[in-house]
């Protein structure tokens, strides 16, 4: 213990621990003093979004399939303890050589600052609070180094080091107590800035006041049998809380619906702009649709069934007039997310819409508030922007989206997939009578067919429980006459075109994951 003792009052530790609060000084002012600009100010949001589009696609992958919708929170800790340890060496770089340290704090404020400057939609005003955090940061580090100086420990410290008074008991007091302050100050100042920008922001005031217009179209009613009878299914409509959340933002962008603009433009006979109003008074329609992740993998959870209210898509279209030649639409968010959507789907029969609604409430603020994308039929990442703000009419050749620049497919159709639900994988189960239950789709061509197989016996079809449309899932049960032992449980599907999900297995990496669920159950 008294060896620890001393290594936490060494020189070394104690400029680690300098660097540390510096740190929280640059976060904590930057935040108070961004609760006057957008939330995208602030140096978290900043880093953390350059750091999610500077990723290779492989570690998004593993970070998706390790902490599905909590990877945002793991890129919380692992960029605070990345901040931290480049915190803990410029701490020791400025004790040694304090005019290093300084190059390496303001090097550290550029890139926030760079990085805060090139997300999309920000003002260069916004780098205000990065830069006063950064003086601030420089300010705390000079306060906290200097009483280390005294201590002469190392020959390599600054020769202004002599001008620091006193015993070296009476520096380190003078340096945990000046720490100690700072870091107080650092904790009260980031509370602050947050209950201000809290105060400050009455996006979610807004849209819980929000309402909504009655659609023209209404969606069809949904017939009875569509929920399995079989213990522990989900819901056949996904509540919102519940819905699965997969994108880009590091922190859900707020935007005042009265704000809000749609641009329409490129290869259009007639550029259009659309506001929030715009859309409250267009013929909106209704609709079921089934969402899916293209990272979910076979057998995943990362899929959802809602009710949709939107304006269609195809009429905004019809109003631009695209060229010829055009084949895709690049739409875009207002955290600089994009995707390509085929043209074609944008223009046919199906229910393509700018979602205003979702299981007959507004959209969710993580879910796209004020305005987002939904596409039957298309994995998310090639069709369905939250919080879009543009929709450029293009051709692929000409413009990549942001996963397509990133290694994965222009092109998204939703492949046929099915699941087990229950029971879980591994599960222990009594002998005799098991009820199984599942789900599979195939959206745009919907599912006629589901099979199970035990062991190496043949396929058995299960009983599908009734379609309410060829845009959502598919629920479906099957009565398991289950002997001791361990037993392997199989499923595949088919769609409405008569074809069957395939049994080759592919990674989600570039179009989405295939293969055949197949999972371990112990009869007792």
């Amino acid at each position: 213990m008294k060896k620890l003792g001393n290594w936490l009052k060494g020189p070394t530790t104690m400029a680690a621990l300098a660097g540390l609060v510096a740190a929280a000084v640059v976060l904590a002012v930057a935040e108070l003093v961004g609760a006057f600009f957008t939330a995208r100010a602030t140096p978290i949001f900043a880093l953390g979004s350059t750091f999610i589009d500077f990723t290779p696609p492989w570690m998004k992958d593993f970070a998706i399939a390790t902490f599905g919708t909590n990877d945002k929170a793991a890129l919380f800790v692992g960029m605070g303890v990345t901040i931290a340890l480049l915190a803990c060496v410029l701490g020791v770089v400025a004790y040694r050589k304090w005019v290093l340290g300084v190059l390496g704090v303001l090097f550290m404020g550029a890139v926030i600052v760079g990085a805060v400057v090139t997300r999309s939609g920000v003002h260069p005003m916004d780098a205000i609070p990065s830069i006063l955090g950064t003086v601030a940061g420089l300010v705390a580090l000079r306060l906290l180094i200097a009483p280390l100086w005294g201590l002469k420990t190392w020959p390599e410290a600054p020769a202004d080091r002599a001008a620091s008074k006193g015993t070296p008991a009476t520096s380190r007091r003078k340096f945990f107590a000046t720490a100690g302050i700072t870091a107080v100050a650092a904790g009260v100042a980031a509370t602050g800035g947050r209950l201000l920008s809290a105060a400050r922001s009455n996006i979610a005031q807004a849209r819980n006041a929000l309402q909504l217009p009655t659609p023209v179209t209404p969606a069809a009613a949904i017939p009875d049998g569509v929920q399995s009878t079989v213990a522990g299914m989900p819901p056949w409509l996904t509540p919102n809380k519940d819905f699965y959340r997969i994108d880009t933002a590091l922190s859900v962008p707020e935007i005042n619906a009265n704000d809000w603009e749609l641009r329409v433009h490129g290869l259009v006979d007639q550029e259009i702009t659309m506001t929030f109003a715009d859309l409250l008074d267009a013929d909106l329609i209704e609709s079921h649709v089934s969402l899916t992740c293209v990272s979910n993998p076979v057998g995943g959870n990362l899929a959802g069934n809602a009710k949709w209210l939107g304006y269609p898509i195809r009429e905004l279209l019809k109003r631009a007039g695209p060229k010829d030649g055009a084949d895709m639409v690049l739409s875009t968010s207002i955290d600089g997310f994009s995707a390509s959507t085929p043209i074609e789907v944008l223009q046919d029969d199906r229910d393509a819409i700018l979602a205003i609604g979702m299981n007959g409430e507004p959209l969710p603020l993580e879910h796209g508030y004020p305005v987002r994308m939904v596409v039957p039929g298309l994995f998310g990442f090639v069709s369905a922007t939250k919080w879009v703000v543009d929709l450029e009419v293009t051709r692929f050749a000409d413009s990549k989206a942001y996963w397509t620049d990133r290694g994965w497919s222009e092109r998204g159709p939703i492949k046929t997939m099915s699941r087990i639900d229950v029971p879980a994988s591994f599960a222990k189960v009594p002998a005799g009578k098991v009820a199984v239950g599942g789900t599979a789709w195939a959206q745009t061509r919907g599912i006629t067919k589901v099979e199970i197989q035990v062991d190496d016996q043949d396929w058995a079809p299960v009983e599908l429980s009734t379609e309410a449309s060829v845009d959502t899932w598919r629920q479906w049960s099957f009565e398991w006459d289950a002997t001791p032992g361990p037993h392997y449980l199989k499923v595949r599907a088919t769609d409405g075109t008569g074809d069957l999900q395939t049994d080759q297995r592919a990674d989600p990496v570039p179009d989405g994951a295939s293969g055949w669920q197949s999972v371990m159950v112990t009869v007792q």
